[in-house]
């Protein structure tokens, strides 16, 4: 059989992923603080770009760039020859009134900041404190460099011994000096031992609550209390009260001085019902004003450079500093768009609260706002809307649904916030398994399986019905 080589033309249909079309799509869905870093990133590279930190004297027309095409800066097709610069210097106002600002001082709620000291600070002031020793001093400060914030150590005594060339003995020593500070429990290896050195520090390390911790951690954690009682040969009421004084030990005894932050969600997106009507308003508090510098305008009208090399550099940021701008004001259209088809969806939800949160898939905004479902995805990714019900991330309002007894569906957020319910009003005694909470929900109108009922479960961080069981 012969080997034939020919050549064929054949027509097919290819999108480009050019690297002005990676960055559009990625800037759809960074946060606000990313998109803030990624912005002042540009203003910092790029000579043509400024922040407009003040009101100009005269706005640049609506259609400053419209010479632009505005398809092909979204595809992040925009070449030199599609760019008619001559008519974007003359239509583009290059004008710039500042208006001086007077400076303002510190405010006086500074002086009122305080900055609590670390979990590492106050073990370090105790270590210099009670030894003078340096091979102590070395080894206890690894020590307390390595522990976790919630106070327990992270590395073995021979990494200690071997990073900071003590004895194993040294190292151990270190140790049980450090187990002797404030906070009780610190620097502990497990969680028995965590408790077994607060339980000494109260004097009662030869207690019943201290010989349960030693002996049997495995029935504590799955509350066989009559086992415990019987292999310690005590009444049920001893063991009762042994694990109520274990109750107000601590288990995570440097949680009390983590110096991390509370995180504040800054929305993205305001939604307010005013008169009747609700209004969107996007976020742009602290976000820069980006605007093309006058003084490269009057470069490019003046033509006004030394070699072609000149030119090209500037017609290159020029396009750069262009194509961000738009892409900016692309994304910020994106984002109105799907708020309002959130609002249309989800408008029940937003004047009677979770109970009328419907379904909603990416797909149904997507096909609304006639953008793919992937455009979608990405500008809802890490944000947050501002509804008269709270806030919440976008992601929180697409979901799927389950079938209810009249034929309609209900959504899944729905379904667990009346699971949460149920088991919140259970009481302590008789915890409801998931096969009756399955029923119970059934007996509401909706379909649910036990399976799902556990998986909800899971996703609420709420233990199974043995495990929520009390005393």
């Amino acid at each position: 059989m012969g080997i034939e080589i020919g050549l064929s033309l054949r027509q097919t249909q290819r999108l480009a992923i050019t690297p002005m079309l990676q960055a559009a799509i990625k800037l759809l869905q960074l946060s606000r603080l990313e998109l803030l870093q990624v912005l002042n990133q540009h203003v910092m590279e790029n000579p043509l770009l400024e922040e407009e930190l003040t009101i100009t004297a005269e706005e640049p027309p609506e259609n400053g760039v419209d010479v632009l095409r505005e398809d092909n800066i979204l595809e992040g097709r925009l070449e030199k020859s599609e760019i008619d610069w001559e008519s974007y210097m003359e239509s583009a106002s290059d004008s710039y009134s500042p208006i001086s600002r007077e400076e303002k001082g510190p405010s006086s709620l500074e002086g009122l900041l305080y900055k609590p000291r670390s979990l590492s600070e106050h073990l370090l002031l105790q270590l210099h404190v009670s030894t003078g020793d340096e091979g102590l001093l070395e080894a206890g400060a690894y020590i307390i460099g390595n522990l976790s914030d919630n106070g327990y150590l992270q590395v073995s005594l021979d990494e200690v011994a071997k990073e900071t060339q003590v004895s194993l003995e040294e190292a151990e020593t270190a140790l049980f000096l450090i187990q002797g500070f404030d906070p009780s429990g610190i620097a502990a290896r497990d969680l028995k031992e965590c408790l077994i050195l607060q339980l000494r520090g109260l004097q009662q390390g030869e207690s019943l609550v201290a010989k349960i911790v030693a002996h049997h951690m495995k029935e504590l954690g799955e509350k066989r209390w009559n086992e415990i009682a019987e292999r310690l040969n005590v009444s049920m009421d001893a063991v009762k009260d042994a694990i109520q004084q274990l109750g107000r030990l601590d288990p995570k005894p440097g949680r009390s001085f983590s110096t991390e932050d509370p995180q504040y969600i800054m929305p993205d997106v305001f939604i307010s019902k005013i008169e009747g009507e609700y209004i969107i308003t996007l976020n742009d508090d602290g976000l820069p004003r980006l605007r093309i510098s006058p003084y490269y305008r009057r470069i490019f009208s003046e033509k006004r450079w030394d070699t072609t090399e000149t030119r090209n550099y500037i017609e290159e940021k020029m396009r750069q500093a262009i194509w961000l701008i738009r892409s900016i004001e692309q994304r910020e259209r994106t984002l109105y768009k799907v708020a309002e088809s959130l609002v249309k969806f989800q408008s029940r939800f937003l004047d009677d609260g979770i109970d009328f949160l419907r379904p909603l898939t990416l797909k149904e905004v997507a096909e609304d706002i006639s953008m793919h479902e992937s455009t979608v995805s990405r500008v809802t990714t890490n944000k947050y809307v501002y509804t008269p019900q709270g806030v919440f991330g976008l992601k929180y309002f697409f979901h799927r649904g389950l079938s209810s007894e009249d034929g309609g569906i209900i959504s899944s957020v729905n379904v667990k916030e009346q699971l949460r319910k149920i088991i919140h009003e259970e009481g302590g005694e008789k915890p409801i398994s998931d096969q009756r909470l399955a029923q119970a929900l059934k007996e509401r109108g909706i379909n649910i399986s036990r399976r799902t009922i556990s998986k909800y479960r899971a996703q609420l961080k709420i233990p199974s019905s043995n495990r929520r069981k009390r005393i």
